[in-house]
């Protein structure tokens, strides 16, 4: 009797029967491996640097154009505006100009006015028509247009000068034509005239024309040129001399006064040049009609 209480307490306390039937055992926990790394895929590379991981992470995307804002936001502007923006001109382009430049004679118009052509382009000097002789040096057709007093009074009658004078008993005058063609291909109009001349062309083309009076620096300056032109004689020296002094106190009804000094030509032109340039660039410009 106790024996057989004794064995149901043992059978109790057994693990590893269940209802007859043996337990399954448990195994023991395995070590954990050591850790490796997952292994490199290789590509092969082109460059010197040798080979590179296939994860490299994609380069970056370029940088936007530097003009890229800046032409945005120019087309949202216009787009607000409801209109695009002209690339026109805002300042009309000026127009071509008559300059009329006079002085006594010996002052150096025909230097001033030669190197004023060299230097700018787009400038037509008005060759004038006059009956008397060529003097030594002088070209018909560049210096002037060298024509009979029957000639001339035939131009006369017909309407074909804009201006003309006698002057120590010669006819000078400035062809129309001329003007008309050179204006019309856009050049600017250089006209050499005395004083007399001058004065006609004020009456005629009033504030349309921009007139330069040019001097030299001085009186003694401008007879000792006369004497050495060596063109005149002591008398006709005597009358020129007389002339320029009356030319000199018409210097007021001019626009612009130049002195052209000895030696120092390239002042003048410059002058001149400026003179030019700061018409042009008026608000109100003068309008030609001949």
């Amino acid at each position: 009797m106790l024996l057989s209480r004794r064995f149901s307490c043992a059978l109790a306390r057994a693990p590893s029967l269940v209802r007859g039937r043996p337990l399954p055992l448990r195994a023991a926990p395995a070590t954990p491996p050591a850790f490796r790394p997952p292994p490199r895929r290789l590509m092969s590379s082109s460059s010197s640097a040798g080979w590179q991981h296939a994860s490299r992470p994609p380069p970056p995307p370029p940088p936007p154009h530097p003009g890229a804002e800046k032409d945005q936001l120019f087309r949202g502007l216009e787009a607000a505006l409801g209109t695009t923006f002209s690339s026109e001109p805002l300042a009309p382009p000026p127009q071509p100009m008559i300059l009329v430049i006079s002085g006594p004679s010996g002052v150096g118009k025909d230097a001033v006015i030669k190197r004023l052509q060299e230097e700018r382009e787009g400038m037509h000097f008005v060759v004038t028509a006059t009956s008397r002789a060529k003097r030594p040096g002088e070209v018909d057709g560049k210096d002037y247009y060298f024509i009979t007093k029957e000639e001339f009074l035939t131009m006369i009658e017909r309407d074909e000068l804009l201006e003309y004078a006698l002057v120590y008993g010669e006819y000078k005058g400035i062809p129309k034509q001329q003007i008309r063609d050179y204006m019309a291909k856009g050049h600017d109009i250089v006209l050499r005239v005395d004083i007399q001349g001058a004065a006609t062309l004020r009456e005629i083309l009033g504030e349309s024309a921009v007139f330069i009076f040019l001097v030299a620096e001085s009186e003694e300056a401008l007879v000792k040129r006369l004497i050495h032109r060596k063109t005149e004689t002591a008398d006709k020296l005597l009358v020129r001399i007389a002339t320029a002094r009356e030319e000199v106190r018409r210097m007021q009804n001019f626009d612009y006064v130049v002195v052209n000094a000895e030696g120092k030509l390239e002042e003048a032109v410059k002058q001149v040049e400026s003179i030019i340039d700061a018409e042009k660039a008026k608000i109100h410009k003068r309008r030609v009609n001949i």
